[in-house]
């Protein structure tokens, strides 16, 4: 492994992983801000979760920059060790994914009204993907050198193609059941076809880190890389559901007179069949339609959506 290599993968993955930890900051202040006062408490204790395990993570990435660039500047002979940092990071990037992904496929098990087979598949892959990572940070921590880090390869593909899957997975349900709640009013259709939107971007960019990480490994794994990825990796979990949490009202309503929606709380929009009241959860959107007749006998509808709070 040259200079350029571990010096240069890894500045660039820190730098990167630096700016999206503002965003990070910024997005948390705005959401507090805007939503702090209403929100229920396991959402913001979640916000501040990730908030700490993205601050370590940062401290931990920024500390194996300085031990290579500062500590060990014009020491060839120290770039083929392992420093500690940059194999603790790993565990806090996999909880921040735990965290988030376990969100989401909350908001999975609420859509699709308690889907068990599903909700079970996609919480295997998640919490397959944190084993692997629990079971890489504890192996290598017994390595000394980059040359032993090999031998954990394929367990660090694993992990890459788990997240990969995982996140696949998650916004492909939500897409689905999504779309089967359309209900035929405009605004309606239109607030869903935003999620949908919503959905499938967020998704996309943790899956697409996850695929270059991959990849990175396989073509060039006797390089550092893959590290420019994955140190953005977590980053991008936490900004996925902050953008989610923080775009509710501006992206599920024209008019937030309107309509007032919860994300973190949807149980079913609009069903298309009437369920039982042991089967409502949290929050449904009730539409409800007048008819006003004037005295010419012509008439005109106008559909009125509001969010209604329900004790399951």
């Amino acid at each position: 492994m040259t200079l350029g290599n571990t010096i240069g993968c890894s500045f660039v993955g820190v730098v990167a992983a630096a700016a999206l930890y503002g965003v990070s900051c910024v997005q948390t202040w705005f959401y507090f801000n805007r939503y702090g006062t209403t929100d229920i408490w396991y959402i913001k204790a979640l916000v501040l979760i990730c908030l700490g395990f993205d601050t370590i993570h940062q401290a931990l990435i920024s500390h194996t920059v300085y031990w290579y660039c500062v500590t060990n500047f014009n020491n060839p002979d120290a770039l083929s060790m392992l420093v500690w940092s940059i194999l603790l990071e790993v565990l806090f990037n996999g909880l921040i994914g735990l965290i988030v992904q376990s969100f989401l496929i909350m908001r999975v098990w609420r859509l699709s009204n308690r889907n068990l087979v599903l909700t079970i598949f996609a919480g295997s892959l998640v919490l397959a993907e944190f084993g692997c990572s629990v079971v890489f940070t504890v192996q290598s921590m017994k390595l000394k050198t980059w040359k032993d880090l090999e031998q954990l390869k394929p367990l660090s593909m694993t992990v890459n193609v788990l997240g990969a899957m995982s996140d696949f997975v998650i916004a492909l349900a939500l897409v689905f059941y999504l779309r089967r709640s359309r209900t035929g009013f405009r605004k309606s259709d239109m607030m869903i076809s935003k999620l949908i939107v919503f959905s499938v971007s967020t998704g996309l960019l943790t899956t697409l880190c996850a695929i270059a990480s991959l990849v990175s490994i396989v073509l060039w794994g006797d390089t550092l890389i893959y590290v420019a990825f994955y140190f953005s990796l977590g980053r991008l979990y936490f900004n996925s559901v902050l953008a989610t949490l923080n775009a509710r009202k501006d992206l599920l309503a024209d008019d937030p007179d309107d309509i007032t929606f919860s994300l973190q709380t949807i149980s079913k929009v609009v069903p298309r069949k009437l369920s039982s009241p042991q089967q409502q959860r949290t929050i449904s959107i009730k539409i409800q339609t007048t008819r006003e007749v004037d005295g010419g006998g012509k008439h005109s509808e106008r559909s009125c959506h509001s969010a209604q709070e329900v004790d399951s």
